[in-house]
């Protein structure tokens, strides 16, 4: 499956480094060339040779080691590689990387990478919970930089939290998904709308609700990803637009609404994870609305159910809705597939620990139109995307 591929394994000085050498290990098994890279101290914990024993090559450790052939060996290698691994990632490289420092071989060979690079975290849970730590991550992230989050558990120091390195299992499978991505949505247009919408009172003021659009985001990222053409209908967010997304930007619902429709004939599946306001002001002030009594009545007005007119002209397309209950969650969520014709529905209980508006995990409930219920336990909505467009692929293979 990785045949022919060629991995760079950057081992930094962590008690996890031991985990690096299983990795080395599946990497080989899966056929992959894999080159490693050690820093001083991660020969403290693992010697070189037991890498070079797994992965058939010679291990490189020193930046000025004389060269056993001539070539800069820290380009070579970042030439070379298709996907760059960290594993374990200390605080002290993540620092290194986000402040552009290249002081040994492994921080000048990620300088000089073009290839899409793995940083897979462990440390104590101190120091990944410390701000600066975190701003690092955050800033590698938005550089593009691919981070695997720590697992919680006890570790090697006694604490209990959030700092393991993950099992070498799952770096594998991120690096079959960057390799080897699924390109079964190829062909295929998605309207994918996302966050909320906002209902002016006047210049100043809206109604609006707590949802930040980060899984309609995650479904956008990962439907282009799977080689899908994605119309991304969004509401005011701070997110950036996912690499090959078309980004529509609006404010209100009826915005949305009239967006939709004018992508609609070309769209094979949409996808209403969106948080639209049920409902507007009647007036709207021209002038910023003053304090005068201790109460102020706004009177609103219902807004068009994006969801239900697309139920009345969607025809062979699959339509997709999503259901933020309090309460009665399955209930409810059938109640509304049947009124606006949806093929499935994500349901979630957004006062759950975990789910909900803001988070970065969900909890939720897939419902079809026959009434079939998957429960999904809680899981990053990164993944969750992945498990509904499963569903959707699924349904337009049925279909051809």
């Amino acid at each position: 499956m990785l045949k022919n591929k060629n991995i760079v394994l950057g081992v930094s000085g962590g008690i996890a480094a031991y985990k690096a050498c299983e990795l080395t290990s599946r990497l080989k098994k899966l056929n992959a060339n894999v080159e490693v890279i050690m820093t001083k101290s991660a020969s403290e914990f693992v010697t070189p040779l037991t890498f070079q024993s797994l992965s058939l090559n010679q291990v490189v450790t020193d930046m000025f080691e004389a060269p056993k052939y001539w070539e800069i060996e820290h380009i070579s290698l970042a030439q070379k590689a298709d996907i760059l691994i960290i594993a374990p990632a200390t605080a002290n490289i993540i620092g290194k990387l986000a402040n552009g420092i290249a002081d040994d071989m492994l921080s000048t060979t990620v300088m000089a990478a073009k290839a899409p690079i793995v940083i897979a975290t462990a440390m104590n849970v101190n120091m990944y919970e410390n701000v600066i730590v975190q701003k690092n991550i955050e800033y590698l992230k938005s550089l593009g930089y691919i981070i695997i989050e720590p697992d919680e558990g006890r570790l090697a120091c006694g604490d209990i939290g959030k700092g393991r390195m993950v099992d070498p299992a799952v770096i594998v499978e991120k690096v079959l998904e960057i390799l080897n991505p699924k390109k079964d949505l190829e062909g295929k247009t998605f309207i994918v709308t996302a966050g909320p919408t906002v209902e002016a009172l006047d210049p100043v003021r809206f109604i609006t609700n707590h949802s930040t659009g980060k899984m309609g985001y995650a479904i956008a990222e990962k439907a282009a990803k799977r080689g899908a053409k994605v119309y991304l209908i969004s509401g005011p967010t701070s997110l950036n637009t996912p690499l090959g997304v078309e980004r529509i930007n609006i404010n209100s619902t009826s915005e949305m609404l009239n967006k939709v429709l004018k992508y609609f004939d070309q769209a094979d599946v949409v996808i209403k994870s969106a948080a639209p306001s049920d409902y507007a002001p009647v007036e709207y002030s021209e002038q910023k609305i003053k304090k005068k009594d201790e109460e102020l009545v706004i009177r609103l007005k219902k807004n068009p159910d994006i969801a239900v007119e697309l139920g009345k002209i969607k025809g062979n397309k699959i339509l997709v809705g999503f259901a933020a209950e309090t309460n009665d969650l399955v209930e409810n969520a059938v109640i509304k597939i049947k009124k606006k014709n949806l093929d499935y529905i994500v349901a979630n209980d957004v006062k759950a620990e975990g789910a909900g508006f803001g988070t970065d995990t969900n909890i939720v409930k897939i419902i079809d139109a026959a009434g079939n219920i998957d429960d999904i336990p809680i899981m990053k909505k990164i993944d969750l995307a992945d498990i509904i467009l499963d569903k959707i692929s699924n349904k337009l293979g049925e279909r051809t």
